[in-house]
């Protein structure tokens, strides 16, 4: 077994964390619509799938570095490091929320700061300074935005812990409002790009991967993360002043997500249907279910910040298509396990 844990260690995807930030949003989503059990099992599933992560990240940065430092300058596989800092963000919120425990999420958001500072430099230095640079078309794709997703998950998790963090509660708010902003300016700067390679270069079926639902998964969590600072917009002076506004550039973010889900399943079903590409497994999928669960929560937080009963009709019926997608990608995931340790076993 040993052997095997190293074999996977060296092939590690580095977007792996999206699997904790799908199974702790869903876990959120399940808690904010009132579902028993389920909310506190997943909690429960996903520590211990966070646990194995960071263990085998360790692991990989230890003994293979070179292979990690080369995912990491990587056009194609850098960006899929911010799961770390979001993964990180959205298992402190589902602590927070689901057992009221605030010194765990305080710690995991202090962690998710400190390796937010250093992917997000490490990798735009890397991609940066490289002289052997790929086209637009080879290099950018949706995990790009991760970047703010990583970003708007710090800002989220912030301003949840704000109320309890005393005299601080100012100083943090205003932190969680620049992350909020500096995830928008990420979301736009990099949708741009995304956009342009959609409609003006040739975009082969095999090349619609998961990955480009963060385009919409993105934008569900700045929704979610202006809701929640319009939610504690009693706690500072300055959010007071700006709630106007916060309110209308989320509303602005909300209707952009929404915009895309017809599209991206038009999009899935001119590739698995019209084209019959596999249904295999892949953990990209995570970027799928990740997107799906966070607009359920984002949308269900929008509601309640702008008191907009007459939205909950959304999550509540979106809930069933992210529990669907959610297990589907968990089969596909125990399945990939089970017979890869076979094949490994038999060679």
């Amino acid at each position: 077994m040993g052997s095997y844990f190293q074999y996977k260690v060296k092939s590690l995807f580095p977007a792996y964390f999206a699997m904790v930030m799908t199974t702790g949003i869903l876990s959120v989503d399940l808690y904010l619509l009132g579902w028993p059990i389920l909310p506190e099992v997943l909690l429960g599933f996903n520590i211990i799938v966070y646990l194995v992560l960071w263990l085998m990240t360790f692991t990989r940065l230890v003994r293979y570095f070179p292979r990690f430092q080369s995912d990491l300058s990587s056009h194609h596989k850098g960006a899929g490091f911010f799961t770390l800092v979001a993964g990180t963000c959205v298992l402190g919120s589902e602590i927070l929320m689901i057992t009221g425990n605030v010194v765990i999420p305080f710690i995991l958001w202090i962690i998710a700061i400190f390796l937010w500072v250093v992917v997000m430099y490490t990798f735009f230095t890397f991609i940066t300074i490289r002289q052997e640079k790929p086209s637009l078309a080879e290099g950018i794709n949706g995990a790009w935005l991760i970047a703010a997703v990583g970003t708007q998950a710090v800002s989220v998790l912030g301003t949840s812990l704000a109320p309890s963090m005393g005299d601080m509660k100012v100083i943090v708010l205003f932190f969680t409002l620049c992350m909020y902003f500096l995830g928008c300016m990420l979301y736009l700067n990099i949708m741009t790009l995304i956009f342009y390679r959609f409609t003006f270069l040739k975009l082969d079926f095999e090349a619609i991967t998961p990955p480009y639902w963060i385009n919409m998964g993105a934008v569900a969590i700045t929704t979610l993360a202006g809701a929640t600072l319009i939610l504690n917009v009693d706690q500072s002076s300055l959010l007071m002043e700006l709630e106007a506004f916060v309110k209308g550039f989320t509303i602005f973010f909300w209707i952009a997500g929404t915009w895309w889900i017809p599209l991206l399943f038009i999009l899935g079903f001119y590739r698995h249907i019209v084209h019959r590409f596999p249904f295999t497994y892949d953990p990209q999928y995570w970027a799928m279910a990740f997107p799906l669960a966070m607009y359920t929560a984002g949308t269900w937080q929008l509601s309640k910040a702008l008191q907009l009963d007459f939205l909950e009709v959304i999550p509540q019926g979106m809930i069933y298509i992210a529990i669907l997608v959610y297990l589907a990608v968990l089969y596909g995931f125990f399945h990939h396990l089970f017979t890869d340790y076979r094949q490994f076993k038999k060679s």
